[in-house]
């Protein structure tokens, strides 16, 4: 037993994650997550600016999910048809252009064209970039891999909020927007650089195959992300709003502190889907999550706000590679780009439907109704997780 328990362990260490082209996919995935999330917490403020109100900032933040929502079905299919160069140099494009586009627009018509534009370079990139590394990971330490290709954008999430909310402090908008753009460019010169893996015509889709427009075996970990990442549209659009409101201070520091225990629970939480799957990982992770938006819903003060944050941080760190990683494993190797889309795409509509949705609750019952509102999508994920544990221990 413990002979061969040796030779697993000399396996997996013979199964090497860091390549050059992992080092480059990451990377590249950081500095456009970086560039995005800068945008996160001041599109809302750049929206103040223009004259809008809640509601026009949940249709602004919710426009830009659904347009990327709507091609990554395309995106998955040229993923295969047309290769992983094609599609996330495009999508890296359309986003470096769009973001850039921002700080020059007049009225909140424009912003709303040019956010339905980012969109669609943000579901090609990211739905391309998935699939490049999962491509480049040893299949028996994809949930290892995946959790270390997630830090890249996590390690842009602690730094990109704050640095956004602070540069909007001391530059104008159009200079913000412009070096988001900056950051993009960087993306793209890095991703030029990665050796692609090659679509062989055995995988390319047919005819037929176009009209699919998601992955069968991703859709039980997309419906639980969905509801999961409904408390991302509430948070993303509306958390520096409420402290502002309540007069939290510390928001900036609620982004990195989430980001902090995001990054954390990724380095372990990818080693135990490996060694036990799914089922040690999804329930107390989606618990933390919903204790976190109950003390958001509370929010009395800065130290709640924090512990808030890395309640979320761990929740999510958990929840997201694990979702991930059972998303692509069972799909069939010419479908893991359909089975990204279709992660992503659940992604989109959770966190679009709860921008929309929470623009209109905040603005009618206040914005601590927002993550009450999380706390019972959370917990609906939850139950629908034990259903389908249930389903399959029946079957």
């Amino acid at each position: 037993m413990d002979q061969q328990a040796n030779t697993n362990v000399i396996s997996l260490q013979k199964e090497k994650i860091w390549t050059r082209d992992f080092v480059l996919i990451c990377l590249s995935n950081f500095f456009i997550f970086l560039g995005f999330q800068m945008t996160l917490p001041t599109i809302p403020l750049f929206v103040k600016e223009l004259g809008g109100n809640d509601q026009l900032i949940g249709v602004v933040v919710g426009i830009f999910t659904f347009s990327a929502l709507l091609v990554r079905s395309y995106a998955g299919h040229a993923l295969e048809s047309k290769g992983r160069k094609f599609v996330y140099l495009t999508g890296l494009i359309i986003f470096i252009i769009s973001a850039g586009s921002f700080g020059f627009l007049p009225t909140i018509a424009f912003l709303f064209f040019m956010r339905v534009i980012q969109g669609i370079g943000w579901g090609f990139s990211t739905t391309a970039s998935g699939t490049i590394a999962s491509d480049i990971i040893p299949p028996k330490r994809r949930g290892e891999g995946m959790g270390y290709y997630g830090l890249s954008g996590n390690i842009a999430l602690a730094f990109g909020p704050s640095l956004g909310l602070s540069l909007a402090g001391m530059i104008t908008f159009k200079q913000l927007f412009l070096i988001c753009a900056f950051l993009g460019v960087v993306a793209l010169i890095l991703s030029s650089r990665i050796q692609y893996k090659q679509v062989e015509k055995s995988q390319q889709t047919t005819k037929k195959d176009k009209w699919d427009f998601y992955e069968k075996s991703a859709l039980q970990p997309a419906m639980l992300l969905f509801f999961i990442t409904v408390t991302f549209g509430g948070i993303a659009s509306f958390l520096p709003l409420y402290a502002e409101q309540k007069g939290i201070l510390g928001i900036q520091w609620y982004f990195l502190v989430f980001a902090i225990a995001l990054m954390a629970s990724r380095t372990f939480a990818g080693k135990i889907y490996d060694r036990k799957g799914h089922q040690a990982v999804f329930i107390p992770g989606a618990v933390f999550i919903m204790i976190a938006m109950v003390l958001l819903s509370w929010l009395p003060s800065t130290t709640i706000l924090l512990t808030a944050a890395v309640l979320y941080g761990i929740g999510f760190g958990s929840v997201q590679p694990a979702l991930q990683a059972w998303s692509i494993e069972k799909a069939p190797k010419n479908r893991r780009g359909m089975a990204n889309a279709t992660f992503f795409s659940s992604f989109d509509l959770g966190v679009g439907i709860g921008a929309l949705l929470f623009g209109q609750i905040g603005h009618v019952f206040g914005y601590h109704t927002i993550y009450q509102t999380s706390a019972i999508s959370v917990s609906i994920s939850i139950i629908l997780y034990i259903v389908l544990l249930v389903k399959k221990t029946k079957s």
